[in-house]
């Protein structure tokens, strides 16, 4: 069963990696990047409420607390769906998907600042090396000479920040009720918000579009299948195991950017590439074994 679930978190992680190419795919055809977005996030809608119809025990939707905390998840994901995607648009898959990946640092920085975690050297030491990584990733001390601009490497960096909100949203929410329950609460209001803030003629013309297909298997594989695989696979999947694992996601992402997008890297991003990849896991497997000890 082990072995199964690890399975499934793996192919969460593809499927996200995936659909990072699938929207540098539909961006670059000049949809918009939150048009985009909201599609993945109400296809991902349907799924979680057929997931919840099937299984409606323990869904807490009677709970304030579920709804609340599942809110402030949702308004995580819409900003993580967008941000990600406006990165792409203005950069690269690759460069959009190694600055989302930074997410765990800012769940650091936040649980410094609400004293939820204790902070050590090793932690700062790991932060710094990432900081060091987004700097030679985005090219930041070369002003003006760099394919990342700066909307490109901000955007990229709050779509970081925007999952670690909806990590501390979902994590809230978790004791209140079910997974399908909160996460069909949190594609609603990402729905809500970002048809409210998309391009209203193009997302209606999604509907009769040649491109259609695409977003289909974007939202399949990006919100559908993907979240319901991964906290599926979370059941009986260690977490340091699961954190390794998620490395799929970005490894992927940039393959896809390099292989079918055509984009290319020179040496000192892949280096800074490399080093954040490797110290946020190695930062999120730190955190889970001292957490397994105490």
């Amino acid at each position: 069963m082990k072995n199964v679930s690890t399975v499934f978190v793996a192919l969460a992680a593809l499927c996200w990696g995936l659909s990072g190419g699938i929207g540098g795919i539909l961006t670059a055809r000049g949809w918009d990047p939150v048009v985009v977005s909201f599609y993945r996030g109400a296809i991902g809608f349907l799924f979680v409420l057929v997931w919840l119809v099937l299984r409606p025990r323990g869904s807490g939707l009677a709970s304030s607390r579920l709804w609340f905390w599942s809110v402030i998840a949702g308004v995580g994901v819409a900003g993580n769906f967008a941000f990600y995607f406006i990165s792409i648009a203005e950069g690269s898959v690759a460069v959009a998907a190694t600055l989302m990946y930074c997410a765990p640092v800012f769940v650091y920085l936040v649980s410094f600042t609400l004293k939820l975690e204790q902070p050590t050297l090793f932690k700062w030491a790991a932060i710094a090396m990432v900081m060091l990584g987004v700097v030679l990733l985005t090219g930041i001390y070369e002003i003006g000479s760099g394919d990342v601009t700066p909307i490109a490497a901000g955007a990229g960096l709050l779509s970081g920040l925007s999952y670690a909100v909806f990590i501390f949203g979902f994590k809230y929410a978790a004791p209140h009720g079910s997974p399908q329950a909160i996460l069909v609460i949190a594609f609603a209001i990402l729905a809500s918000i970002l048809i409210f803030l998309g391009d209203a003629d193009q997302t209606a013309a999604v509907l009769t579009t040649p491109s259609w297909p695409l977003f289909v298997v974007l939202g399949v594989l990006g919100a559908g299948l993907s979240f319901i695989f991964y906290i599926v696979g979370l059941k009986h999947t260690a977490p340091a195991v699961a954190s390794i694992v998620a490395m799929i996601e970005p490894v992927t992402a940039v393959l896809f950017g390099v292989m079918v997008l055509d984009e290319s890297l020179v040496a000192l991003q892949i280096f800074g590439m490399g080093l954040i990849i490797v110290t946020v896991t190695a930062l999120s497997v730190n955190s889970i074994n001292h957490n397994s000890r105490h």
